[in-house]
Parts: structure tokens; C-alpha cells; sequence
């Protein structure tokens, strides 16, 4: 800019966009040319394209006169070809190479900055190009004199055979048939690399008229590159500033994919993958290792990720096993899919999957014929399932293939209560599904290699406890005897009988046992589906410290009114499952995490205006007195309210009544005829 005085503009040149030919005008770019070939009117014989892929094929003619011609070297090659004999079929028909065939590539896959420029008049046209081709020779005829040379040969060989003719022997057909092609397997196909040739391969040819330089239709044609009209109304783009004007002229540089070289489609380099939300890197992760502690998900993720970010995030395509995060089975086998062995579909794998992972959570080992007899899905299946987390044993089974994680449990209590919490919910499921017995939900005793179990028993209680005492017990006396001797201190007059208190002190004895016989029947601590953690000072079965009763209260309040307002009649046991799901989605330290016993809960649905109805179900029955224990909303304060209360009365005396009853019934009570819309939605 400094030198702008020394360069001054000497001529300005009105621009023009002409847009008759835009998408219709290619760049065609020749080799360069043999001293025998010319590009002229006459050369071009006949001319090819595939408007789709941008595909061109020129025929040209070879002047088979010109000195600089080999034409012995032509008659070998048309002798090759074509041989002795000339038909309709033949590639050269006057026996001499005397054409050429040249087909056509991409030069570049973005031609946006380019256009085709004509300047007349003081004014420049542009024309924006629609593809650059480079036109290349095309030796397919070296391919049919290949073919004919072997067709030869095979005719050559048959005349030496012998002349007897023997019967032909009887061959054993064997009939397959394909199996239904899942979505995975369309895709590989449609990506492969076979496909996308058959696919091009139909395409249809457009054969195109080629007319000369000199033709008057190409002079016709040529006044395209002109624009049509000068006003400002067909020129609104060139009606920039300078640098928007060269921005449209030459836009930045920006890498293609096509340019990019191909990778399989389930490969992501670490940099592409870390360009992806936290979440989609943690789904994509967990996806392709299946199995991992968080310590290393961390790492993979970098340096200055948020960890409770990343434990946020895992916990939506992950389940906690043994201290470690194993992906879900919904995030392995999507909806919609199927086994590639068996083509079960992805719910019933699934299911299978979260019974495999649940045996985890109870066993460091698992036994592939039990987890097939309770599933009744292939062996392959099964295999797939327990390779995504163990490892085989010999004459032992298969064992997970990650150790118990100590430091992630102590650490985040919290998570792991709440993914026991989700444990108990698929175990439920689990339970109806496959009619699971006690020697299916009980875990089997594993010899001293095994893992740390999870639920603790008793003798390690106490022994915990022995230690823990013996730990603070010097610290209290130190304690005691300083408050001892600060009370001695205190004036005469000021007596009390404090000082006079005899603390009886016994020593601890490591032989003497605690007594733990009145918690040997409470499953280890187990209160409504929660461990208590060592050590704590959360209170068990609603005993809660003044400050936190009306808290838990409420928020009990809360999801007993919006649960019975949402199913109207629910029975204990399906209560307590969606109680337990209800805290798997609570942020870790809620409040609800203290501990709600089943008195507790049935009180609160006492006192949230529901009542117990006693359904009087058949002796036989199978159910679990949980699920014989019915309670419903009694009043909603809608218009139902009264239906709904005679509706409930009625099942209180018996457990299955006919239609017609009902609708009688209510009739009678109500004073009204409903109609069987209205009876539907009471019984709904």
C-alpha cells in the first residue's frame, strides 16, 4: 500500500455474471496429444456422459496417415483385438488402430471458486464451472484382446481332448439358504467398495452430439457466456465490497472428506473424537471398550475434564459392576435390532445381557451353561455376552476381567449406592422374567482368590468395629481425663456430683465377641434396599435427627401424591420398585438417601388420603405379601371420585368381577346410566 502511487490503475473493467450455462458448462482438460492425433472438428467421433458421477467418454480419431504413424504396430494391435474375422462387434473395423477412447476423473471435487471468463467490449463475463474433467486414454481394448487371446486357448485345448464322449457325473447339490440381513450387515455392504462399482456401473450413458469449433450451433451456444441483461436487477451478487467480491471469487480453503484418506467406519482417532460433547466421547468409549474403570476413562478423556461431569455422564450408558463401569445393554444392542447368530431381537439380548451383568454384581464367577438354561438364548449369543466382560478359566468358568475397584467405591459412596439401587430395579425385572429361583439369587462361595463380596457379612462387622473402638479408645480417654480435671478445678462452693461420678473402664479384649444376634436377620444391614456405609452417621428405618424429618417428609410427601395421581392403585411391592427407581434419578446426597423403611412408606400413603384394600385373593396364589397388600387413591377431586371409591369397594369383595356387575353396580350407586365410554375410563 505504500507503494500505491507507483502502481496506478490504468484501465477499469465493468464485471459480469452470465448465468444461461450455470451447471451446464465443464472444464474438459486433454493430454497431451501424439504428433498422429489432432483435436479438431473432424477428430471426435462420438462423445459419452453419466451426468451423476461426472463421467465422460471421447471417441477420437487417429490420422493413420501421418509420418509419425507406426502402422504395423496399429494392424498388431487390431489383429489382437479384433483377429481374423471383421463383423458389427469388431473395435476396428478397417483393421488398424485408427481411434482412441479417452475417459474422464475429477481434477477437483470443489470447482465453486472457478468459472469460465470471456472478455469482449471492455467487459468481463464469468460463467461459474460445473466440474473440471481430466480426460485420460482409456486401454480397455488391451482387456478384450486379453479375453480373446484366452478364448483361443481354451478352443486350442478342447481339440486335443479326446473325442469319446462320457457321461457326466452326478454331483450332490447343496441347497442354503441366506439368513435375514441385519442393519449393521446393510450398511458394511452398502459402503463396501463392490457396491458403490455396481451402483456406478447403473448409470445409463447419455450419448451426446459433438459439433465443431466452427459449427453454428457452438457459435450459438458460445453467446451464452455473455450475460443476457446489464442491470443491476440479474447482478445483485457482484453488488459487494471488495473483500465480500473476492470472498465469492477465491473462498477459503477448506480440507474435503473425499480428500481425507477412507477409514472403517466404526475407527475415531483420539482427536476426532475429543472434538465430540463429553457425553457422545463417554458413549462412543464405553461402546468400544465395553468394560473400564473410571480412573482410565478419565485418562482417555484428558486432562482438565470435570470429573463429576464425566461421572454424570457415564452413569447415563453405563452400570457399576464390581467397582467398574460395564456399558448397558441398550446402548449395545439398540431398538430395532437383531442378533447377527440367531436374529432374536435386541430386547430378549438385552435381557440376557442384564442378567449376565447381574450375576457379576453377585460373583467374581459365572457359569456359561447357567446363564443359558436361565435365558434359553444360542450359545453364541451367551459367548458374546460374557466376552464383553470376563475372561474364560479353565474347569473354573468365566471370571470378570477387571478387579474389584476399592478406591472408586470408598471414594464415591454415594454412586454406588444409588447403582445398587438401579441393581435392585433390573433384579425385579430379572425375577418375572425368567421366574428366577433362590440358587439362581443366591451367590455361590468362591475360594480366597475371589473378589471382596458385596454385601459384608457379620463376623467382618464386628471384627471392624473391634478395630475401630480400639482406634479412638485413646483418644476418648485423653479426652475424659482433661474434662475430669477441669471439673476438679472449679471453686468449693460450686460442687457438684460430677466429680464424684466413677467411670467404670474396661478394657477391650479382642477375644470378646459383639453381640450381633438381633441383626443376623436384616440381610447384612440391608434396609429397603439400601447398604448402610461403614462408619456413618446416617440414621436407618425413619429414625432421623430433628432438623431432617420434615425434609424427608416432604419430599416422601411429594413422590407418594404424584405417583398415586399418576397409576390410582398400585400394590406394595410395585410401589417399593418405583420408589427405588425414584432414587436412582436423585442427585447423590439427597435427602431420601437416609433411609425409608417399608413401615415408614405405608404410612405415608396412609396419610396422603389412600387406604388399603383388602383384596380378597385366592389361597393358591403365588404372589409375595407385598403384592397382596393393594392400596388406592380414595379421592383425586375430580369428577370420578365416587365411582372410583364404589369401584373399590366392589373389589374388596371379590378379586375378579364381571362387567356387567360393575356397570349395574355403579348405576345403582350413583344414581346415573354411564355409558361405556364413561365405565372404561373408570376401570382404566
Amino acid at each position: 500500500m505504500a507503494n500505491e502511487e507507483d502502481d496506478p490503475i490504468i484501465q477499469e473493467i465493468d464485471v459480469f455474471l452470465a448465468r444461461s450455462l450455470l451447471e451446464k458448462l465443464y472444464l474438459f482438460q486433454y493430454p497431451i496429444r501424439p504428433a498422429s492425433m489432432t483435436y479438431d472438428d473432424v477428430t471426435h467421433l462420438s462423445a459419452k456422459i453419466k451426468p451423476k458421477q461426472q463421467k465422460v467418454e471421447l471417441e477420437m480419431a487417429i490420422d493413420t496417415l501421418n509420418p509419425n504413424y507406426c502402422r504395423s504396430k496399429g494392424e498388431q494391435i487390431a489383429l489382437n483385438v479384433d483377429g481374423t474375422c471383421t463383423d458389427e462387434t469388431s473395435t476396428y473395423s478397417s483393421k488398424l488402430m485408427d481411434k482412441q477412447t479417452f475417459c474422464s476423473s475429477q481434477a477437483a471435487s470443489n470447482v465453486s471458486r472457478y468459472a469460465a471468463a470471456v472478455y469482449k467490449k471492455g467487459e468481463l463475463h464469468l460463467t461459474p464451472l460445473h466440474g473440471i474433467l481430466q480426460l485420460r486414454p482409456s486401454f480397455t481394448y488391451l482387456d478384450k484382446a486379453d479375453a480373446k487371446h484366452r478364448e483361443r486357448e481354451a478352443a486350442n485345448e478342447g481339440g486335443d481332448s479326446s473325442q469319446d464322449e462320457a457321461e457326466d457325473d452326478v454331483k450332490q447339490i447343496t441347497v442354503r439358504f441366506s439368513r435375514p440381513e441385519t442393519e449393521q450387515a446393510r450398511q458394511r455392504r452398502v459402503q463396501s467398495y463392490e457396491f458403490l462399482q455396481k451402483r456406478q456401473a447403473e448409470e445409463h450413458w447419455v450419448h451426446l452430439h459433438y459439433y465443431g469449433l466452427k459449427d453454428s450451433r457452438s457459435e450459438h451456444e458460445r453467446q451464452y457466456l455473455f450475460s443476457q441483461g446489464h442491470g443491476l436487477a440479474e447482478n445483485t451478487e457482484l453488488i459487494k465490497s471488495p473483500s465480500e467480491y473476492l470472498m465469492m471469487l477465491m473462498p477459503p480453503s477448506v480440507e474435503e472428506e473425499n480428500d481425507k484418506p477412507m477409514a472403517p467406519s466404526n475407527v475415531l482417532s483420539m482427536a476426532q473424537l475429543r472434538t465430540l460433547p463429553l457425553a457422545d466421547q463417554i458413549k462412543i468409549l464405553m461402546k468400544n471398550v465395553k468394560v473400564m474403570p473410571f480412573a482410565n476413562l478419565l485418562g482417555l478423556l484428558g486432562s482438565g475434564t470435570d470429573p463429576t461431569a464425566v461421572l454424570r455422564c457415564v452413569q447415563q450408558v453405563a452400570l457399576l459392576v464390581q467397582g467398574n463401569w460395564v456399558v448397558k445393554s441398550d446402548v449395545l444392542y439398540p431398538k430395532d435390532t437383531s442378533s447377527p447368530h440367531s436374529g432374536v431381537p435386541a430386547e430378549v439380548l438385552c435381557r440376557g445381557r442384564d442378567f449376565v451383568m447381574w450375576k457379576f454384581t453377585q460373583d467374581r464367577w459365572v457359569v456359561r451353561k447357567e446363564v443359558a438354561a436361565v435365558t434359553k438364548l444360542c450359545p453364541e449369543d451367551v459367548k458374546d455376552f460374557l466376552e464383553h466382560m470376563s475372561v474364560a478359566r479353565i474347569n473354573k468358568g468365566w471370571e470378570f476381567m477387571l478387579p474389584y475397584d476399592e478406591d472408586f467405591v470408598k471414594k464415591h459412596p454415594d454412586i454406588v449406592q444409588r447403582q445398587q439401587m438401579l441393581w435392585m430395579g433390573i433384579q425385579a425385572k430379572l425375577e418375572k422374567v425368567y421366574n428366577l429361583l433362590k440358587e439362581h439369587l443366591t451367590p455361590k462361595k468362591q475360594e480366597a482368590q475371589s473378589a471382596r463380596p458385596l454385601l459384608v457379612s457379620g463376623e467382618q462387622r464386628v471384627n471392624m468395629a473391634k478395630a475401630k473402638v480400639k482406634q479412638n479408645y485413646g483418644q476418648l480417654e485423653k479426652e475424659f481425663q482433661k474434662q475430669k480435671a477441669e471439673m476438679q478445678s472449679h471453686d468449693a462452693s460450686a460442687k457438684t456430683d460430677v466429680p464424684n461420678i466413677r467411670i467404670k473402664e474396661e478394657p477391650v479384649s479382642v477375644e470378646e465377641p459383639m453381640d450381633t444376634s438381633a441383626h443376623e436377620g436384616l440381610n447384612n444391614g440391608l434396609v429397603n434396599g439400601l447398604h448402610p456405609a461403614q462408619g456413618s452417621t446416617e440414621p436407618l428405618n425413619g429414625h432421623l435427627p430433628g432438623g431432617c424429618i420434615d425434609r424427608v417428609a416432604q419430599e416422601l410427601k411429594a413422590f407418594v401424591s404424584s405417583t398415586f395421581k399418576k397409576q390410582f392403585v398400585l400394590t406394595l411391592s410395585e410401589l417399593k420398585r418405583l420408589f427405588n427407581l425414584h432414587l436412582a434419578s436423585l442427585p447423590p446426597g439427597h435427602t431420601l438417601f437416609s433411609g425409608i423403611s417399608d413401615k415408614m412408606l405405608q404410612d405415608m400413603v396412609l396419610d396422603t388420603g389412600c387406604k388399603q384394600i383388602l383384596v380378597p385373593f385366592p389361597p393358591q396364589t403365588a404372589a409375595s405379601p407385598d403384592e397382596l397388600k393393594v392400596y388406592a387413591l380414595w379421592e383425586a377431586g375430580d369428577t370420578y371420585d365416587q365411582h372410583r371409591q364404589v369401584l373399590l369397594e366392589i373389589f374388596s369383595k371379590n378379586y375378579r368381577v364381571r362387567r356387567n356387575v360393575i356397570q349395574n353396580q355403579l348405576s345403582q350407586e350413583c344414581g346415573e346410566d354411564l355409558n361405556k365410554q364413561e365405565v372404561d375410563r373408570v376401570l382404566k
